[in-house]
C-alpha cells in the first residue's frame, strides 16, 4: 500500500513517515514540488506519487493569524483541500483529509457528534469547515477525521511548549474552563494507516466514506493537560512544575476559542472498530521520548 501525504513538515505527516514498514509505504509531498497555493502544481504531484490513497494533513493551522489572513487560510484549507480531492478522484483513490473540533462553537454540554449542528467562532474553524464541504463534494470516495488538541514530538505544539516553560519556571498560569480531548499526531498516524487499509479492502462499503471524529480516549482542561505533562517530567529528572488554573477570559486571545472541544468517537469504533489509547497513556509516551532525546 502506498500512501501519499501532502505536506512534510507538519506533526502529522512526520508522524505518518514513521508508520513505514515493508509492506506499506508512505510518500511526503511537499513545497518542492507541490504548493498549496499554485493549485496547478497539485494534480502532477500527486500522481506522479503514484498513490493507493492520499491523506491531506497540509493545512493553515495559525489560528490567530488567520483572524488576519482569512483569505490565505480558505485558499489553503479549503480550495486546495478540494484540488486534492479532485485529484485523487481523478486518480480514482480514496482522500483521508484532516479537520478539527474548531467547526463547532464550543457551547454543547456534551461531546460533539459528527451530526451536530457546526458554527466555527473563527477564521480558522471556518476555514475547515469550508475544506471539509470542499473535499466532500470534489470525491466521494473520502473519509473527513476531525480531531483536536495534536501533541507530538515534532514542530510546534503545546506538549513541547510546556516542556520549554517548565525549564525556567516553577509556576505557569494555563486556561482551566476549555476542555478537550488531546491527541497524540502517532495515535492518528496509526488510525490512518489503519482506515486506508480498510478503505483498500472494502472499497464498495459506503459505511466506510463520510465524517468520523478521531480524538484521544478521555478528556481534559488546558490546566489538566499541562500539569500531567508536568508529572511526566519530573519523572525523567524535571524540577517540579505547578499549574495556576485561569480563565480564557484572563488569557485573550485573537481568534475566540471553543469552551468545549470534547469529540464523540463512537461512529469511528462502531465503523471501524477504532479507538485511540487513554490521552495520559500517549503523553507518557511522547514525553518520555522528548527526555530521552529520541
Amino acid at each position: 500500500m502506498r500512501i501519499v501525504v501532502t505536506g512534510t513538515r507538519g506533526q502529522l505527516a512526520q508522524s505518518l513517515l514513521a508508520c513505514e514498514t515493508a509492506d506499506i509505504s508512505l510518500i511526503a509531498v511537499g513545497r518542492v514540488s507541490m504548493d498549496f497555493e499554485k493549485l496547478q502544481t497539485i494534480a502532477p504531484a500527486l500522481a506522479s506519487a503514484q498513490p493507493d490513497v492520499i491523506v491531506n494533513a497540509a493545512a493553515y493551522t495559525a489560528v490567530d493569524q488567520a483572524e488576519a489572513e482569512e483569505a490565505r487560510a480558505f485558499r489553503i484549507n479549503s480550495t486546495a483541500a478540494g484540488a486534492v480531492a479532485a485529484a485523487a478522484r481523478k486518480l480514482n483513490v480514496p482522500v483521508i483529509h484532516l479537520s478539527t473540533d474548531y467547526v463547532f462553537d464550543g457551547r454543547a454540554d456534551a461531546p460533539y457528534r459528527e451530526t451536530d449542528a457546526t458554527s466555527p467562532l473563527n477564521a480558522y474553524g471556518r476555514s475547515k469547515l469550508a475544506g471539509e464541504k470542499t473535499v466532500a463534494t470534489a470525491n466521494p470516495d473520502h473519509v473527513i477525521l476531525r480531531t483536536s488538541w495534536i501533541y507530538s514530538p515534532f514542530g510546534q505544539n503545546f506538549l513541547k511548549t510546556m516542556l520549554r516553560l517548565g525549564e525556567t519556571r516553577n509556576e505557569i498560569s494555563v486556561v482551566a474552563d476549555q476542555y478537550g480531548c488531546p491527541t497524540a499526531a502517532a495515535d492518528i498516524a496509526a488510525a490512518i494507516v489503519a482506515v486506508a487499509s480498510t478503505l483498500l479492502a472494502k472499497r464498495d462499503d459506503a459505511r466506510l466514506r463520510g465524517t468520523f471524529h478521531l480524538t484521544g480516549s478521555g478528556e481534559a482542561t488546558w490546566a489538566e493537560f499541562a500539569q500531567t505533562i508536568f508529572d511526566e517530567a519530573a519523572k525523567h529528572g524535571r524540577g517540579r512544575v505547578n499549574v495556576i488554573p485561569i480563565t480564557a477570559a484572563e488569557y485573550p486571545t485573537a481568534a475566540a476559542r471553543p469552551n468545549n472541544s470534547r469529540l464523540n468517537c463512537d461512529k469511528l469504533s462502531d465503523v471501524y472498530g477504532l479507538r485511540l489509547p487513554d490521552w495520559r497513556h500517549s503523553v507518557c509516551t511522547c514525553v518520555a521520548r522528548l527526555m530521552s532525546g529520541a
